[in-house]
């Protein structure tokens, strides 16, 4: 389950962890107060949608005085944003993120995730901020940093030291570094997260280390754990299918095929949609009714296919 950028925020500022000064508005009409609580001669619009790309296709906008910013929420405010993640359709923006802009120095990349390979958490770091992960795996893999945390201590000190050292921070920010990665890794472990991504990770002039921006997603197998987080769930950003899918228990994804597919068993549907690839066709879908599947909830998976 995927947050949006300032709900993820909201979640890392409790664990102490610098954010820029900003608030979120659904409406035009927010938009003067929000302003007028900011203190900054400029200020960044974000769109709020579940998907990358958003400097690129023209969701992330830099304004510097209220008229720039009314023209610029009027041409964003619960419209329909298109990027690479999510062509040809788009997501909704029905929240912007109103921001105070920020005095960067230097721009990084930071993020924790469960690795399969190593079946433990890792923290991946590049001193090529801003960009994407996969981008900078192709173009520069030199760059990227990795730490395989243990299972027992988590992530060490002499680990982030490490992270720091290879990043070329300067030895007064080490101990900075050091507890903001503490912190980092506290949010992902007391949350259950699968991911989180600060990307970029900033250093102003004034050697502060603040999250520009951040991508979270909570493991949704945890989330009867954490029902706080699952209350944030927007699922004006999923296929309208899939939400119907959820409700009634179903694991249902959509895809761009015309063949539809309903299986019992996740391997079975796997294996069910690599034969249809095989033999040149394209899956409409995945859905796994489940081994407890009922009547119902079979003729509730036809439907959501068929409609």
């Amino acid at each position: 389950m995927n947050l949006h950028e300032y709900q993820a925020k909201q979640l890392i500022a409790k664990y102490g962890i610098s954010v820029p000064k900003g608030i979120a508005i659904k409406s035009i009409d927010e938009l003067e107060q929000s302003i007028a609580e900011l203190e900054s001669s400029s200020y960044v619009i974000k769109a709020q949608i579940h998907a990358g790309g958003r400097g690129k296709a023209g969701g992330v906008k830099i304004v510097s005085s209220k008229k720039e910013a009314v023209e610029v929420v009027n041409s964003l405010l619960h419209k329909k944003l298109v990027t690479y993640q999510n062509k040809p359709d788009g997501q909704p923006i029905n929240t912007l993120l109103i921001e105070e802009s920020c005095d960067i120095e230097k721009e990084l990349y930071f993020s924790i995730l469960v690795d399969r390979q190593s079946e433990k958490i890792v923290v991946i770091a590049s001193s090529a901020g801003g960009m994407e992960i996969e981008e900078i795996s192709k173009k520069n893999p030199e760059k990227i940093i990795k730490e395989i945390c243990s299972p027992i201590n988590g992530l060490m000190d002499f680990q982030s030291r490490n992270i720091a050292f290879s990043l070329g921070l300067p030895n007064e920010m080490i101990n900075d570094f050091v507890k903001f990665s503490r912190n980092a890794f506290k949010v992902f472990v007391e949350n259950n997260l699968a991911l989180l991504e600060i990307n970029p990770l900033v250093i102003t002039s004034h050697k502060k280390i603040i999250a520009l921006d951040c991508k979270i997603n909570v493991d949704d197998n945890a989330l009867y754990k954490q029902k706080t987080l699952a209350e944030l769930r927007d699922w004006s950003q999923n296929d309208s299918k899939e939400a119907e899918a959820f409700d009634a228990g179903l694991n249902y994804i959509a895809l761009n095929g015309n063949i539809g597919c309903m299986v019992n068993g996740a391997g079975l549907a796997m294996a069910t949609m690599d034969l249809i690839k095989l033999y040149g066709g394209e899956p409409a879908n995945f859905l796994d009714v489940g081994g407890g599947a009922t009547s119902e909830t079979v003729a509730k998976a036809f439907k959501i296919i068929l409609d």
